[in-house]
């Protein structure tokens, strides 16, 4: 089935990757609209071309005027609901898009231009591109004017921090990074869910305001919207308020139900799916959700050729050999960086997606591999890279050698959006983000592509547990929702997308790199922020719109950051992760963190790591696995007075449940710090089972978790 899958829920101001699904690079597709709001450009009929992605340079009228195709990019104009269908090879499907209004604000970048790398006499003729998440790194996209002793460019952004990176010469290298705050409110929430009430299935929308919003949950309005590829009409389903209800027997073998809610701003769509079962039951999942397991479990991630240390080669039966030692950390998800095929050391350059790197070992070792931490109870995850190939892989070198067939399988920019040396064949130039120039970012309006890479997922989706998505910012929502719907129910996605955003959360991604907690540790650990904000950057993510079942990957380094240990010191390392184990989320321990180990990919310290660290690591994961309320429970703010050591490395919060309450005290300072509670808790500290308080006085060194009285 075609069908181009849920509604889509947007503003104005950003554009809907709209394409066929299960996609026959050989058929013939045609996007229209049905339906536009009164005030809408588009008349019913308009036929909708392919147009230009979000993040990209609009076409100088600013018009959709690209050629028709079956991938389009559709830029609502004024907010409202429109119907939009696809003509395809098995019928005509009909797909509503709710855009509501522009949540953006006129903003500025700023960099002094005597803090650039060069002579300000030589900057006039120099070029210098900005760039960032906001235009999705591209180099030499955006470029700044000149105004008084300052360089800007102006924007329009949303609420939130935004960074950007000002590039003189379009050097990365030469870069210089500044921010801008955009004002602004943050995010409503929805959740929906389901129950049956005699005859009628009753779908209940509970919305929940952002915490700075002017409007109570009570005023939030609901919209529901059913979804085309289902046999339910609106004729079948009655609508009140915050609830809708459908006849038991009205209902197809699955109905699957959206919802939405807007404040000052738009929510993120949740959605609950209804399966008829020709009994009386209906079955009712939230695909929203994660999978059980992946709720809270503490995460490995191997960087995997530096493994098995300094002497041996890291293969997959190297790996296997040391699962052990994970069981001993009481690791529940192992996430490998690349198995597949690529030249490089660290195999994010793919050159064949169906086969295993040699040098790691064949498939039937790596699925050995799984087998193994399947008997040891854990799940693995391996990184998806689908949003560019190797330079080296041969679609690229076909594409680039004029063969036809492969003509539209990477993006291609203009000539003068080079910045790397390479002088490329032909008149424009494969596109690519940052300096990437190894890896040119794959076309995912090619109906080839899109199939090429559906197939890369159905190959290795029965054979891990999950997706670690690479730069799942740079592929489109819409094939990471043909993604998710594909994968088994059970399955985890995880994305990499920096900074965090929860629209990746909307029929997607279950687990979202947690950026905001990392940066706060790093800002703790290098003395430029209190210890205080761990606890405003887990109120994050509430604000920007994340609903409460979305799990977060906590971690304080990983293979694309420094070491926390090198770049700060062992013992803020040792509170920043204790911070990931006792808080909501998972947890993720990156190879080596434990071991003391100074290289960001360096071979791991086997017989010469840190052992009271690791020691300290185990304690924290047994502690977790072991009090449900470190995982599940809400976190609070306690008070407390340091008596002795430095106040502001500090912090120290509460978790509590119906299994108990827990207090955590962390000290990010190398001295240890003497801290009074407000709260009475019992005097031993249960990560190492000392005791640690001595009347009103509580002696923390790093981190200290303790039962409360």
């Amino acid at each position: 089935m075609h069908h181009p899958g849920p509604p889509r829920f947007v503003s104005v101001g950003e554009s809907v990757e709209l394409a066929p699904r299960n996609p026959d690079p050989a058929g013939s597709y045609r996007w229209s609209v049905a339906a536009a709001p009164e005030e809408s450009t588009f008349d019913a009929g308009d036929e909708l071309s392919v147009g230009t992605p979000a993040g990209y340079p609009e076409p100088e009228d600013d018009e959709n005027n690209k050629e028709s195709g079956p991938v389009v990019h559709f830029h609502p104009d004024v907010p409202g609901a429109y119907a939009v269908e696809l003509d395809a090879p098995d019928g005509t499907h009909e797909l509503t898009v709710r855009a509501f209004p522009d949540e953006r604000r006129d903003a500025q970048f700023s960099v002094a231009a005597e803090d650039l790398p060069l002579p300000e006499s030589e900057l006039d003729d120099t070029p210098i591109s900005v760039s960032g998440p906001f235009n999705n790194h591209l180099m030499a996209t955006d470029r700044p004017r000149r105004v008084g002793d300052d360089y800007v460019l102006d924007v329009r952004l949303l609420p939130g921090e935004h960074t950007a990176a000002f590039s003189v010469e379009d050097d990365l290298a030469e870069g210089v990074r500044t921010s801008v705050d955009v004002g602004g409110l943050g995010r409503p929430r929805v959740r929906l869910d389901a129950s049956v009430d005699g005859d009628e299935v009753v779908v209940t929308a509970t919305p929940k305001s952002a915490p700075d919003s002017g409007f109570s949950d009570a005023d939030l309005p609901v919209e529901f919207y059913l979804d085309g590829r289902d046999d339910l009409g609106e004729d079948d389903v009655e609508i009140a308020g915050r609830e809708l209800r459908v006849p038991a027997d009205a209902l197809p073998h699955r109905a699957r139900i959206h919802a939405v809610t807007v404040g000052e701003r738009r929510s993120i769509g949740d959605t609950v799916v209804l399966d008829a079962t020709g009994s009386e039951s209906v079955g009712v999942t939230r695909p929203n959700d994660p999978p059980e397991w992946a709720e809270s479990p503490t995460v490995y991630e191997i960087f995997v050729r530096s493994f098995a240390g300094e002497t041996l080669p890291t293969t997959f039966a190297e790996i296997e050999r040391r699962v052990e030692y994970l069981q001993s950390l009481d690791v529940d998800c192992l996430w490998l960086t690349p198995v597949l095929a690529s030249p490089t050391t660290h195999g994010y350059h793919i050159t064949d997606y169906f086969d295993t790197a040699s040098d790691l070992g064949s498939r039937e070792a790596f699925e050995s591999l799984v087998d193994r931490c399947h008997e040891a109870d854990i799940k693995v995850v391996f990184d998806l890279v689908v949003n560019h190939a190797s330079r080296d892989h041969p679609a690229f070198q076909l594409h680039a050698a004029g063969v036809e067939e492969y003509a539209d399988h990477f993006r291609r920019v203009d000539a003068d959006r080079n910045v790397v040396d390479v002088d490329w064949a032909g008149d424009d130039v494969p596109e690519y983000y940052f300096n990437w120039q190894r890896i040119p970012n794959l076309n995912y309006d090619s109906l080839a592509v899109r199939s090429w890479m559906l197939d890369v997922v159905d190959e290795w989706a029965g054979v891990v547990d999950g997706f670690r998505c690479d730069v799942a910012w740079g592929v489109s929502h819409a094939f990471w929702k043909e993604v998710r719907d594909r994968v088994p129910d059970d399955f985890l996605l995880l994305d990499e997308t920096i900074p965090r955003d929860a629209d990746y959360h909307e029929g997607e991604f279950h687990m979202h790199y947690d950026t905001t907690l990392y940066e706060t540790l790093r800002d703790v650990g290098e003395g430029e922020k209190p210890a205080d904000a761990v606890l405003d950057a887990l109120d994050d993510a509430a604000w920007a719109g994340f609903p409460d079942s979305a799990v977060h990957l906590r971690y304080v380094e990983n293979h694309d950051e420094g070491r926390y240990i090198d770049e700060c010191d062992e013992a803020s390392l040792r509170a920043a992760a204790a911070t990931t184990f006792t808080v909501p989320g998972a947890p993720m321990i990156y190879y080596g963190q434990e071991r003391g180990v100074p290289e960001q990919r360096g071979p791991m310290r086997w017989h010469d790591g840190d052992a009271d660290l690791t020691e300290f690591h185990r304690a924290l994961a047994s502690l977790r696995a072991a009090t449900p309320t470190l995982r599940d429970g809400s976190v609070e703010a306690v008070g407390y007075d340091v008596v002795d050591g430095d106040a502001d490395a500090v912090t120290a919060y509460a978790r509590e449940d119906e299994n108990g309450r827990y207090v955590v005290v962390l000290n990010f300072d190398a001295d240890p710090a003497t801290v009074s509670l407000d709260d009475p808790v019992e005097a031993t500290d249960l990560l190492t089972g000392e005791a640690v308080v001595a009347g009103d006085d509580l002696d923390v060194v790093d981190a200290v978790v303790l039962r409360a009285a």
